[in-house]
């Protein structure tokens, strides 16, 4: 299977880009785990790749994985690596212990967010290089590729990095437990989006009868901190969805609750195409520069 799936626009195209990076689960046969299946299931955002399966029919470009984080996290750094879990020298280049490394999480996982270990054995450098080579690049080089042809096209471009979260979050955050937003925008305190975008689909999210926060308790992580450069014409937002609101967290099905975020999604994907159109149709100083000879 391949790692990466990109739905390319069905209707006009938009500078519109949306990823989801957690929502694949096809787990790799030489995935090499200790724990059941279902601990490491935990951790998908499952379904998040159908939720939003009518961007392409708005105009913008959805770029989906299809491996799970557990297996190798495409939202990290390459060089945020726990090499405690590697047998032997790691020949490349690691950067400083991230708190995502801490936890047991980052760019290979060693530990799920309940802190049970996922193997029971060292990693080989040849496998931990295989799946950068194989999964976590040709995922990142498909959102770079996607995000920056529709800036050259179109002068600018918004970028949504798509998401799911547990109920309790607050508390798997070691957090004390309070009930969680139905949605999550981070737009890492202001930095990655104008504020404006960040408020239209606040806004759009609470007409359809959802409860929203903002970079409470997730304020974006790698991806939208990559693309995200407002002065640049490049707006990137993470959307996290409490998936108490649309599945069964343990059995990971549909609950009766999907249907009408489905649709609440599909008007919020339409009111976010609109002001794309709108918005890209306008000048741009730096555009212009851009498409200078």
């Amino acid at each position: 299977m391949q790692p990466v799936v990109i739905q390319l626009p069905t209707a006009e195209a938009i500078p519109l880009v949306c990823d989801s990076p957690h929502s694949g689960t096809h787990y790799p046969d030489d995935f090499g785990h200790a724990i059941e299946r279902a601990a490491l299931r935990r951790s998908e955002d499952t379904h998040v790749d159908v939720l939003w399966g009518e961007v392409p029919a708005a105009g913008g470009t959805l770029v989906c994985a299809t491996f799970p984080r557990s297996y190798i996290d495409p939202n990290r750094h390459e060089q945020d690596l726990d090499v405690s879990m590697i047998e032997g020298r790691w020949p490349r280049q690691v950067g400083p212990v991230s708190r995502a490394s801490e936890l047991g999480m980052s760019l290979v996982w060693r530990k799920t967010p309940e802190h049970r270990d996922i193997y029971a054995r060292k990693l080989s450098v040849a496998e931990v290089q295989q799946r950068i080579d194989r999964y976590f690049r040709p995922y990142r080089e498909a959102v770079n590729t996607c995000i920056a042809q529709a800036a050259r096209r179109h002068g600018r471009c918004w970028h949504l990095n798509l998401h799911s979260m547990p109920s309790n979050v607050y508390e798997r955050l070691g957090l004390p437990a309070r009930p969680a937003a139905d949605i999550v925008l981070g737009d890492r305190r202001g930095t990655t989006c104008d504020a404006s975008f960040t408020q239209l689909v606040r806004q759009a999210f609470e007409t359809e009868g959802l409860s929203v926060a903002i970079n409470d308790p997730y304020e974006g992580a790698e991806l939208v901190r990559v693309h995200g450069e407002p002065a640049q014409g490049r707006h990137s937002l993470q959307i996290e969805i409490n998936r108490g609101v649309y599945m069964n967290e343990a059995t990971r099905e549909p609950n009766d609750g999907f249907g009408a975020l489905k649709r609440a999604i599909d008007s919020v994907l339409a009111k976010v195409a609109g002001y794309v159109a709108q918005q890209s149709s306008l000048p741009f100083a730096h555009a212009a520069s851009e498409s200078a000879p």
